[in-house]
């Protein structure tokens, strides 16, 4: 792969860290140390989902601490006697980190071994029930998060006021750092890939990703810097809290759409790129027009594949946003964010954070 990301006849690209993205809230008025532990970071799965008790599926709810959930899926399939293909998962989870989260194990027909003997130490087997249906990727409401920021230093005021004014206004709905692969190559792996170079198809999936991601960050981080990221405009594709429909914006309902936005109850979207035209009009498709003729090889390796155009909020509202100082270097923050929502979108705005993991 080395040969590919030098190769002079494709485009270089270096996709900008999420660190150097425009920020909504002023800049961060904190620096912190972020994952000293594994404790610092814990994540629970709000799968929306309670098993029937009976079914091909069996429903395996786990913690786990510093475990990658492929890794664990692999561990699982083994004790179970399975195919790594029969046993899935809804969302991945940091392995640096106390995460919660649950498995399906397809067992037609088999008696599920017995979960109390299971080896792996730093997983624990919290429940298990049968289920008619597997878990598919994306198939959770959410995630609900503590976050612990040791070694914090700067302007508490401030910090304070940034905070309101995350759980008031919310975010950007940036993609976070893990989309895009170390130093961000998988920018430069996609385009090779879209032009036309051997690639292993398991991660065809991840570079695809990893270009759409591109592209809606930097349709995001203009709307930020034109102070439009939470603000429906003139042809816009409003996308519903809570749901991945979306519709475009009718320019005669302008003052009953920027209400529901101020409410929460729908936000400005921006484009997963796809074949076909873009579905938004107006200002905000200007916009994203300028910006895919900016990354014209993503767009058009995108369009090759075959996708739908689709749509993701440009904003992120953080539920039930709390915080405590628990001494003059330590933050605790808990908030719950829907699914495919990246929890560093929130903590940029308030650190510049060093990862200790």
């Amino acid at each position: 792969m080395g040969d590919l990301l030098q190769n002079p006849r494709l485009p270089h690209f270096r996709e900008a860290p999420v660190s150097e993205l425009p920020y909504a809230h002023g800049g961060p008025p904190l620096t912190a140390l972020l994952r000293a532990t594994p404790e610092d970071f814990v994540v629970d799965e709000d799968l929306g989902i309670t098993p029937s008790g009976e079914g091909e599926h069996v429903f395996l709810h786990v913690r786990k601490r510093g475990a990658n959930s492929d890794w664990l899926a692999e561990r699982i399939a083994d004790f179970a006697g399975v195919s790594a293909r029969d046993v899935s998962f809804a969302g991945m989870k940091d392995r640096h980190a106390v995460t919660t989260q649950t498995y399906s194990i397809h067992l037609p027909g088999k008696a599920a071994p017995d979960w109390t003997q299971f080896p792996e130490p730093g997983v624990e087997i919290l429940s298990h029930a049968r289920h008619h249906r597997k878990l598919r990727r994306g198939a959770l409401n959410g995630n609900a998060f503590r976050i612990t920021l040791r070694e914090a230093a700067g302007d508490r005021d401030r910090a304070d006021a940034c905070l309101q004014a995350i759980a008031r206004d919310g975010v950007p709905n940036y993609f976070g750092e893990q989309r895009f692969g170390r130093e961000g190559q998988n920018i430069q792996r996609a385009l090779a890939f879209f032009a036309g170079r051997r690639t292993p198809r398991k991660q065809h999936g991840m570079l695809i990703s990893a270009a759409r991601s591109q592209i809606f960050n930097s349709v995001l981080a203009r709307r930020v810097e034109a102070a439009s990221w939470n603000r429906i405009l003139l042809g816009e594709c409003c996308s519903l809290a809570g749901s991945r429909s979306w519709f475009v914006a009718d320019s005669e309902a302008q003052a009953a759409l920027d209400a529901r936005a101020a409410n929460g109850d729908i936000h400005p979207s921006g484009p997963l790129w796809g074949s076909g035209a873009l579905p938004s009009q107006g200002e905000a498709a200007a916009l994203e027009e300028a910006v895919a003729r900016e990354n014209q090889k993503l767009v058009e390796g995108l369009a090759r594949q075959r996708l739908d155009q689709d749509r993701r909020a440009l904003r992120l509202r953080p539920e039930g946003l709390q915080w405590e100082w628990i001494d003059t270097s330590t933050l605790v923050l808990r908030f719950a964010l829907p699914a495919g929502s990246y929890a560093t979108a929130v903590l940029r705005e308030l650190a510049d954070w060093h990862d200790a993991a």
